[in-house]
C-alpha cells in the first residue's frame, strides 16, 4: 500500500488558481483539490510567487475580491506543500534547457523538472506543460 507521501503530487500554479477563479471549476480541478488535501503536494519554489501574482491579477480584473484571496491564501497555508529549493545554477542550466527543448516558459519547466525528479505526477491545465509533460513521460493528472 502507497503511503501517503507516496501519493503526492507536482501541483502547478494553473491548477491552483482554479480553485479561486469559478469560471475555471471543473470536476478535474476539485478532483485535484481533495488529493492535494489529503495527501499533501509538491511544488517549486517560484509557485507561491507565481500563484500570489495571478490572485492579484485576478483582483484587478474583478475575477475575485480582496476579501477571496485572503480566504484563499489562508485555504492553501492549511494545506501540506512542500517548496522545493532550486540552487541558481540548476535554474540557470537544467531548467533553461528543458524550456527550450520543450518549447515552454522555465516556470513551466520547474514543474516538469520536479515531476521527473520525484517520479510523480504533475496536475496541470496549461496545454503547453502537458503536451511537454507527455513527451517527457510524466504522468498527468488534469
Amino acid at each position: 500500500m502507497l503511503t501517503s507521501a507516496e501519493m503526492r503530487f507536482v501541483l502547478d500554479a494553473s491548477v491552483t488558481l482554479a480553485w479561486l477563479f469559478d469560471d475555471e471549476a471543473s470536476d478535474n480541478v476539485e478532483a485535484v483539490r481533495m488529493l492535494a488535501e489529503e495527501h499533501g503536494v509538491h511544488v517549486p519554489m517560484h509557485w507561491a510567487v507565481e500563484v500570489a501574482n495571478a490572485a492579484i491579477k485576478g483582483e484587478r480584473r474583478r475575477r475575485a475580491t480582496a476579501a477571496q484571496t485572503s480566504r484563499f491564501f489562508d485555504y492553501l497555508r492549511m494545506l501540506d506543500i512542500v517548496a522545493d529549493r532550486q540552487d541558481p545554477a540548476v535554474v540557470l542550466d537544467q531548467l533553461s534547457s528543458l524550456a527550450r527543448e520543450y518549447n515552454i516558459s522555465v516556470y513551466d519547466a520547474g514543474y516538469l523538472a520536479l515531476a521527473e525528479r520525484l517520479q510523480i505526477s504533475l496536475a496541470t491545465g496549461d496545454s503547453g506543460l502537458t503536451a511537454a509533460a507527455r513527451r517527457a513521460g510524466v504522468s498527468l493528472l488534469v
